[in-house]
């Protein structure tokens, strides 16, 4: 396949700088909210029809470089046991969370079959484009997936889980090994089904320090990576907030780093030698400034990057919903037109 997404990956060569976003399938367009009216996100993940249309909808109204399948970062813990449902303006819920030994005993890692559904929508999703754009899957990074499932979802201070790293680092360790036995064969069950890169995505990385990132987690995040480079696809791995330690999370492992908005993308890249392609970091919050505002910004952080290859655009976090679809299909036209 000709890519240059998947050129830049590599750090080779491209025509222009290659351009998608993270929440691209989102509430910001109309066709997605037409579907999410009648459906709720679990289905949608579950129904690989929803899941395939819904994927598609953003290649075919921005023409971005890449497709990112539909799915949720949670959806593994299912298959280890855990009830999981989404509330209404407050997100996933864990029923079950995760606290004490036995709750690690229970759970399961030889269930990822029962994450089929995702295959099945990326193989539709390949199918319907025809080699135009590749598709990229993605899983949650171990660190990301133990938080929510220690919580029984979102936290703003993680106390439990930094509890359960500092009292009972068994304890930690066993969960974290769980996890990559889950998260490595999900993963490559998407590639098998046709993904031609994998994000791995550390959303709450941010919550951590240095050494703590260091000692309790970039070991598994390195043994998750290692595993899904093994099938040969490159591997993206963003973290969420980690500008204190990038070269900590690069370290970790990826062929590509994504970074968030909060750092300069120049320094980032030199920070890591240029040992590996960067990802990102336009601020979100950017997409609603007057186009000429967006396009200045849009070209000043090009100019950052530079002519060496392995630069992909994308923005430092997800689409927001209120963003207005004018100014996502005027950004990528921004970055097409680019000359440095």
């Amino acid at each position: 396949m000709n890519s240059r997404f998947l050129d830049a990956c590599r750090r080779r060569p491209t025509d222009v700088r290659p351009v998608w976003f993270m929440r691209q399938a989102g509430r910001y367009l109309k066709q997605y909210r037409e579907i999410r009216a009648k459906h709720g996100i679990l289905e949608i993940c579950k129904r690989p029809d929803l899941a395939a249309a819904v994927t598609l909808q953003p290649v075919e109204i921005l023409d971005v470089d890449a497709a990112i399948i539909f799915a949720d970062l949670l959806l593994p813990v299912e298959p280890m046991g855990l009830r999981l449902r989404f509330v209404s303006g407050e997100g996933p819920v864990i029923e079950n969370p995760v606290r004490t030994s036995e709750d690690i005993d229970t759970l399961s890692i030889s269930n990822t079959d029962d994450l089929g559904y995702v295959g099945e929508a990326i193989q539709m999703v390949v199918k319907a484009l025809a080699g135009k754009v590749p598709v990229i899957g993605f899983v949650g990074a171990p660190f990301t997936l133990a938080s929510y499932i220690i919580e029984g979802g979102p936290s703003r201070t993680f106390l439990k889980t930094k509890q359960m790293m500092y009292s009972n680092e068994t304890l930690w360790r066993r969960l974290m090994g769980k996890l990559v036995d889950v998260l490595g064969p999900y993963a490559i069950l998407q590639v098998a089904a046709g993904a031609r890169a994998i994000q791995v995505f550390d959303s709450w990385v941010g919550a951590l320090g240095p050494d703590d990132y260091v000692r309790y987690v970039a070991p598994y995040s390195r043994a998750l990576i290692e595993r899904i480079r093994s099938t040969g696809v490159p591997v993206i791995h963003f973290g969420t907030g980690a500008g204190g330690f990038f070269r900590e999370l690069h370290a970790a492992g990826g062929d590509v780093l994504g970074i968030d908005w909060r750092v300069n993308i120049d320094q980032a890249w030199m920070d890591i030698s240029y040992r590996s392609a960067i990802q990102g970091n336009l601020d979100p919050a950017v997409l609603f400034a007057p186009l000429p505002e967006l396009k200045m910004r849009t070209h000043e952080l090009l100019k950052r990057t530079g002519t060496r290859p392995g630069h992909i655009f994308n923005l430092g976090h997800g689409i927001f919903p209120e963003t207005p679809v004018e100014n996502v299909k005027a950004l990528v036209q921004f970055v097409r037109e680019f000359r440095p």
